[in-house]
């Protein structure tokens, strides 16, 4: 995710240190639990309560029980609905076997699997860097940070991908430099001042290949080794147009609701499974053959 700096150490440390005392709680005889309101109940009916949320399966994931989630992962929002829905049930008079089968029918009671695809979303992509024919049927558009080190291994299975559908498939790319990498805003910066001299993918590959070597003097000896008029390149890089780009390029992926990178859309569809070829061929069969369908 896209995670922005600590404004001040002191908070953090508050926060740590409830969290460490929460989880030195014992989950099985604890009478209170994180975002659990029993006031007002009778006290046979808390116990009611808590014997169904220290016995009952969290949904999340995480193989504790309610109660255990409760107090070692007070955020889970499935372990809060699990015991709301409990509660509701169990003040409303129902047996305890009867309030947990209220608690898995509910929506919390269950975690959907995600769509390899989700609906389809507007992504502008007027100006930005294209890979690929221009009348492709698929439009990849790719939200990337040069400093990420899960989009430079992206970047060959990308590749695969372009090279196995090397008619129907085109990529758009799109900068998302993420707070936490010290680098990925000034290169994506150079990777669309080069662009402007019609070399985005040669110092995009540049970039990706030596990420751990990101610096500004290290891109501007790329930069030179391609060919690129430096004076106009330092120019670009450093101007107001430049950053605007690389603003308008972030809100965009954020409006279309990328929350870390690589963040991939097919035909404005994000896509939510692995980019290596053998995962993604399916899906993109099955979008050229919805495509064709649609023109009929």
């Amino acid at each position: 995710m896209k995670i922005r700096p600590y404004r001040a150490y002191v908070l953090p440390a508050l926060l740590l240190a409830g969290s460490l005392l929460l989880i030195g709680q014992d989950w099985q005889t604890e009478t209170t639990l994180p975002g659990v309101d029993f006031t007002g109940l009778a006290p046979a009916l808390k116990q009611r309560a808590l014997h169904a949320m220290r016995g009952y399966d969290c949904s999340c994931g995480c193989g504790m029980k309610v109660a255990e989630c409760r107090i070692k992962d007070p955020n889970c929002a499935f372990s809060r609905g699990l015991s709301t829905k409990l509660l509701d049930s169990i003040r409303a008079g129902k047996t305890e076997a009867s309030a947990i089968a209220d608690a898995k029918a509910s929506k919390f009671g269950h975690r959907a699997e995600p769509k390899l695809l989700d609906d389809a979303v507007p992504i502008p992509t007027l100006g930005s860097p294209v890979m690929g024919p221009a009348g492709a049927r698929i439009t990849l558009v790719e939200f990337s940070d040069f400093q990420c080190p899960y989009c430079s291994k992206a970047v060959e299975k990308i590749n695969a991908v372009l090279k196995a559908y090397p008619n129907d498939v085109k990529l758009i790319f799109k900068q998302f430099p993420l707070d936490t990498h010290p680098q990925a805003q000034i290169s994506a910066q150079a990777a669309l001042a080069a662009h402007q001299q019609g070399k985005f993918w040669q110092l995009h590959d540049l970039m990706f290949a030596n990420r751990n070597a990101l610096s500004r003097k290290a891109i501007l000896g790329w930069a030179g080794s391609i060919g690129l008029d430096m004076k106009k390149f330092e120019a670009d890089l450093d101007s107001e147009a430049i950053k605007k780009n690389v603003a308008r390029d972030l809100a965009d992926g954020e409006k279309a609701g990328v929350e870390g990178t690589p963040t991939v859309f097919v035909n404005g569809q994000r896509y939510n499974g692995e980019l290596d070829l053998g995962s993604f061929k399916t899906v993109l069969d099955t979008e050229l053959k919805r495509v064709a369908s649609a023109k009929k």
